[in-house]
């Protein structure tokens, strides 16, 4: 093989080895030719002219990123350290490169700010109960903000909130004090609904005696079987429904002497 093919043959390798790429499936380049942006290749085999094409791999798989704990005054002036973790994607990969330097840095930034922003708009309970709202909230003006860019924040979502000692102790105190609310009021809703049944039952009794009787022997069933040593004589209460007349007319003829005398 002669010196000039084998310099050919080297120059060929050189050219293919710097003018062959292969990108992935989640893969895009951003060409460059002459410093100006081409378009967006890939995936699979592209080729680039060496020394005057340069390109620049963007991925176009969800990325996430925490927000650091940031220091936060809620509008009810209480302070608070909240984190948060937000998930995003390329869908532009040219406005990705052109638009901003560092989109990763400029979106973790730009999340940052506005955790706090919207976080210090809210009440302490309402960022408490209502964080799928406060989400939402951050998600849609971290969305607006990074289209721009060819960046789209599908989700958003607040990890943590650090309370003050001070702060979690009232907090206790308060559901402490909940607790022993509900639990008198299912006390005296209990005590109603006995007190009902016991008028109910009043109610059935007198309109049927012999119940007293029934409910009587039941009672005395029910002392035996606790305490077998105890002997008891069972007395009809209808013995001493005679006595009983006698002495309210015993009494009716006293208040009627008295009213005569």
């Amino acid at each position: 093989m002669s010196y000039g093919l084998m310099v050919v043959v080297v120059f060929v390798v050189l050219f293919l080895a710097n003018a062959i790429r292969i990108l992935n499936e989640y893969e895009r380049a951003v060409v460059f030719r002459l410093g100006r942006v081409l378009h967006s290749k890939g995936p699979g085999l592209i080729i680039l002219i060496p020394l005057i094409d340069r390109m620049q791999k963007v991925s176009l798989r969800l990325m996430a990123t925490d927000v650091p704990s940031q220091d936060v005054i809620t509008r009810d002036n209480v302070s608070v350290k909240v984190s948060a973790v937000i998930y995003f994607r390329v869908i532009d990969p040219v406005k990705s490169i052109i638009s901003v330097e560092n989109f990763l840095y400029a979106t973790s930034q730009l999340a940052q700010t506005t955790l706090r922003s919207v976080c210090g708009q809210a009440e302490l309970d309402d960022l408490l109960s209502e964080r799928d709202k406060i989400n939402a909230h951050i998600q849609e003006i971290l969305d607006k903000h990074t289209e721009p860019w060819g960046i789209k924040v599908t989700v958003v979502e607040v990890k943590q909130i650090d309370l003050p000692i001070e702060m979690q102790r009232a907090m206790a105190k308060q559901a402490e004090a909940e607790r022993e609310r509900r639990a008198k009021v299912i006390g005296a809703e209990g005590e109603y609904q006995a007190a009902t049944r016991l008028a109910e039952a009043a109610e059935i009794i007198q309109q049927h005696p012999v119940a007293v009787q029934l409910r009587y022997l039941q009672t005395l069933r029910e002392i035996a079987s606790e305490n077998n040593s105890t002997t008891l004589f069972p007395i009809p209460i209808d013995l001493f429904k005679p006595f009983i007349t006698m002495a309210e007319m015993v009494q009716q003829k006293q208040n009627k002497e008295l009213e005569n005398g």
